[in-house]
C-alpha cells in the first residue's frame, strides 16, 4: 500500500454530481442541434501521429512549440494527445476516402483534448470541445451555418453570446498584409513584448492576439488585414456578414481577430459570452488544409466550442436541466418484495421510465430517506402485504398521500401521472 496519497494530474478535474449533471444537458443540447442541421458524428483517436498536427497547425505555433503532449511508442513511433480537433477529422476524410461520399460531409464531434499549459480559471491541461466541421463545397453559407449552429447550441443554454468575425483573405492576400504588418512590427520594435518580438518573423499574424498592455497600444495604429483583400475575398466577407444579419446573430466585425492555428483563411470567428467577456469558442475557414495533409483541393469550414467554458457559465446562470418528468423512487420491504421490485424495475426500464431504488437496503425507513434526498415525487411501496394482494402501494412524496394499485396495472398508472 502506498503511503503517497495518488491525486489527479495537474489540470485536469472529475466530472461528477451538479457539474456532470451540466456537461450531460450540454452533450445533449448540442448533440440534438447539430443533428437537427444534419450533422453527423465522427469519432477520432486522441492519440493521433506527432506530425499531423506539425503540419496542420504550424510548426512556428504555441501549440506545437510549446503546449503538445507527445510520446515515443517502443516501435519508434511519435504520437501527440490531440490538442485540437479538425486536423483528426480533416485526416480521417483523407484516410477514408469521404470525398467520394456526397458532398458536403458534415461532422460533429465531442471529447477531451490536451495542452500543456499553465493551469488557470477555465483553462485545463485536459479540456473538453464540442465542434463542427464541413468539408466538400466552398460557400460562405456554410461558413455562417457554421456560426449558426453554435449560436442555436448556446441560446438554447440560455446563454447570451456575439460573434467577433474578421477575413483573413486568401493566400495572396494575407501575404501582402504579412509584409506591411511585419514592417510596421519593425519599426515599433522597441515597445512590444518579448513574444511579440519573437512571433514577429516565425507567426506574425498571432501578434495580433497578444493582450500586453504595450503591444495593444502599438496596435492601434497597425495596418488592418481589411485593407490589403482581394476582391474575392472581400465579396465572400460581405456575404457572411449579411447572412449573419439575415439571421439575426448579434456580430462585431474585429479587423485585428486571427486564430491560433496556421491554417485558417477567409473568415474567422469566435464566440464570446455578453457577461463574461470572454471567449466561448471560434473557428474560420481552411481551403487549403486537406491538400496540405495530402488530399485532394477541399474547401472547409469548422470550429469548435470549448465545453469548459460553456459549463463555468451554465453553473453561474445557475442552470438547471429540464426535467419535466416526475421522479419515481421504488422502495420495498422483505425478500419476496425485493424480488417483485426487481421483476417491477425491468418492466418500468422497458418501457423508457426511469425508477430510482435502492435495493442493496432492507429498512423500509433509510430507503424512504433516499427517495426524500432525491427529490422523489412519488415512492412506490411493495410489502408483505402487498406481495399477498398482488399490489403496488403509490405515496405522493409531498403530500404523503396513499393508495394502493394493481400490480398488473401500475405501470400504465404511473404513465397517466409522469
Amino acid at each position: 500500500m502506498t503511503e503517497k496519497e495518488i491525486k489527479k494530474p495537474t489540470g485536469t478535474r472529475d466530472f461528477f454530481g451538479d457539474l456532470e449533471d451540466l456537461f450531460g444537458q450540454f452533450e445533449k443540447v448540442s448533440q440534438r442541434i447539430a443533428e437537427e442541421y444534419n450533422f453527423e458524428r465522427i469519432r477520432t483517436p486522441i492519440l493521433e501521429e506527432e506530425d499531423l498536427f506539425n503540419i496542420s497547425v504550424g510548426e512556428d505555433t504555441d501549440i506545437v512549440q510549446k503546449e503538445m503532449f507527445s510520446l515515443e511508442t517502443k516501435g519508434g513511433s511519435k504520437l501527440t494527445l490531440r490538442p485540437e480537433g479538425t486536423a483528426s477529422v480533416v485526416r480521417s476524410y483523407i484516410e477514408n476516402d469521404l470525398y467520394k461520399k456526397p458532398q458536403p460531409v458534415k461532422f460533429y464531434y465531442s471529447g477531451p483534448f490536451f495542452r500543456y499549459e499553465r493551469p488557470q480559471k477555465g483553462r485545463y491541461r485536459q479540456f473538453h470541445q464540442f465542434g463542427l466541421e464541413v468539408l466538400g463545397i466552398e460557400s460562405s453559407a456554410l461558413d455562417s451555418q457554421v456560426i449558426k449552429v453554435f449560436h442555436q447550441i448556446l441560446n438554447a443554454l440560455n446563454i447570451d453570446s456575439f460573434v467577433r468575425v474578421n477575413s483573413l483573405g486568401d493566400a495572396e492576400s494575407r501575404e501582402e498584409y504579412i509584409k506591411a504588418l511585419k514592417s510596421f512590427l519593425k519599426v515599433n520594435r522597441e515597445n512590444l513584448c518579448k513574444n511579440c518580438i519573437e512571433r514577429m518573423d516565425k507567426n506574425t499574424l498571432r501578434v495580433l492576439d497578444c493582450k500586453e498592455d504595450s503591444c495593444q497600444k502599438v496596435l492601434e495604429k497597425a495596418p488592418k488585414i481589411n485593407d490589403y483583400l482581394s476582391q474575392s475575398s472581400k465579396k465572400r466577407f460581405k456575404e457572411v456578414l449579411s447572412f449573419l444579419k439575415g439571421m439575426n446573430i448579434p456580430y462585431e466585425e474585429d479587423p485585428f481577430l486571427v486564430r491560433g492555428l496556421d491554417y485558417y483563411n477567409n473568415t474567422v470567428f469566435e464566440f464570446f459570452c455578453k457577461e463574461e467577456d470572454f471567449a466561448l469558442g471560434g473557428g474560420g475557414r481552411y481551403d487549403k488544409l486537406v491538400e496540405t495533409l495530402g488530399g485532394r483541393v477541399t474547401p472547409a469550414a469548422g470550429g469548435a466550442l470549448g465545453i469548459d467554458r460553456v459549463l463555468e457559465v451554465m453553473s453561474k446562470k445557475g442552470f438547471k436541466k429540464e426535467n419535466k418528468e416526475k421522479k419515481i423512487f421504488l422502495a420495498q420491504l422483505g425478500s419476496s418484495a425485493k424480488k417483485k421490485a426487481f421483476d417491477l424495475f425491468e418492466k418500468f426500464r422497458e418501457e423508457g421510465i426511469p425508477v430510482y431504488e435502492s435495493m442493496g437496503r432492507d429498512s423500509l425507513k433509510s430507503q424512504m430517506s433516499r427517495a426524500d434526498k432525491l427529490g422523489a415525487d412519488l415512492t412506490l411501496i411493495i410489502g408483505k402485504r402487498e406481495c399477498i394482494n398482488n399490489e403496488v402501494m403509490i405515496r405522493e412524496m409531498k403530500t404523503g398521500k396513499q393508495e394502493t394499485v394493481k400490480m398488473d396495472n401500475i405501470v400504465e398508472e404511473i404513465k397517466k401521472r409522469i
